[in-house]
């Protein structure tokens, strides 16, 4: 899917905008397609921005090539993908733009699921439970003796990563009998299609279908309240909703921000993104952070805070202090 958000007269004396080319994680997706209607508004026509949702590894994918000139993540870059653009000679700034809280939902006429363990999670989604685990009694007594469907991310997607490591404790280790897909909309209508279903999806999402879906209260065995915690952006903020609440990123490739547009965009981006962010439902970051992502943008830092590996948990202010160190 590719949102190419509207042109208009443009002053070229070509008589064609120039282009900025995004693709890359259906998280980011809703606030990177609002950033970018509203950047080409300010622009009067004179620049058209595109933007795909491939999915982070697939985005990724595309960046390495030199396609794109974003890469919409939501989650950081991998060492061996740090590998592919040193091979092909790609440089990237990473940019934190906001917080997500990936969700658990179920359909609205679900009436026996109101809350959820990360064990019980883990029980239906580890690859054990391959034929072996289809019934929702079999996750907790006293649920239906029904066969559930499971919906979830697809495997060039972040949010599959993030998922896996957090519940699984390994990121890409999942069973393999589930419905996937990189487009959280396909998500959303496999889930609230089926009475007997369960999915996650990024909070965003959620929001705008919660007349269809019913979100999930989590427990977390590391948390320190036993309670179940709903997704929540205060939550969120507060740090309780872990670790299932995650930041999300845009890499920016390193050639592409010296060309005026790339350029422009970016800094609107940065300027505007707390702002757009609340709008489709996610978390703003501190303006302290949008300082630092400024200042790394103009001096043209590149590389990534992160170590590489599949990282869950990452609060709010673990993220500042990361961001501080360069």
């Amino acid at each position: 899917m590719v949102a190419g958000c509207g042109g208009g007269p443009t002053a070229e004396t070509s008589g064609e905008p120039t282009l900025v080319q995004i693709d890359g994680s259906s998280t980011v997706f809703p606030v990177s397609e609002a950033v970018a209607e509203e950047f080409q508004n300010s622009q009067a026509g004179k620049v058209n921005v595109t933007v795909g949702n491939s999915g982070t590894g697939g985005g990724f994918k595309k960046f390495f090539r030199g396609e794109t000139d974003v890469s919409n993540a939501s989650r950081p870059i991998l060492k061996e993908e740090m590998e592919v653009a040193k091979q092909n000679n790609i440089e990237y700034i990473e940019l934190p733009i906001c917080f997500d809280a990936l969700t658990i939902v179920v359909h609205k006429d679900n009436d026996w699921v109101d809350s959820i363990t990360v064990d019980e999670l883990k029980k239906m989604w580890e690859p054990g439970a391959t034929d072996n685990v289809t019934q929702w009694n079999q996750v907790r007594e006293g649920w239906p003796s029904e066969k559930f469907a499971l919906f979830g991310a697809g495997s060039d997607s972040g949010t599959f990563d993030y998922f896996t490591e957090a519940v699984n404790g390994k990121a890409k280790v999942s069973r393999g009998d589930y419905t996937a897909s990189e487009d959280d909309n396909t998500l959303v209508q496999g889930v609230a299609g089926n009475k007997y279903a369960l999915g996650y999806i990024p909070f965003a999402y959620y929001e705008p279908n919660k007349d269809k879906l019913k979100a999930v209260p989590v427990s977390w065995s590391k948390n320190a309240s036993p309670e179940p915690v709903m997704p929540s952006m205060e939550n969120v903020l507060a740090g309780t909703y872990n670790p299932l609440s995650r930041p999300l990123f845009v890499y920016v490739n390193k050639k592409s921000a010296d060309k005026p547009e790339v350029k422009a965009y970016v800094e609107f981006l940065i300027e505007n993104v707390g702002t757009l962010a609340k709008d489709v439902k996610y978390l703003p970051l501190p303006e302290a952070a949008y300082k630092m992502a400024k200042e790394r943008f103009e001096k043209r830092v590149t590389g990534t805070v992160f170590g590489g590996v599949p990282e869950v948990g990452v609060k709010v202010e673990d993220l500042l202090a990361r961001e501080a160190v360069q």
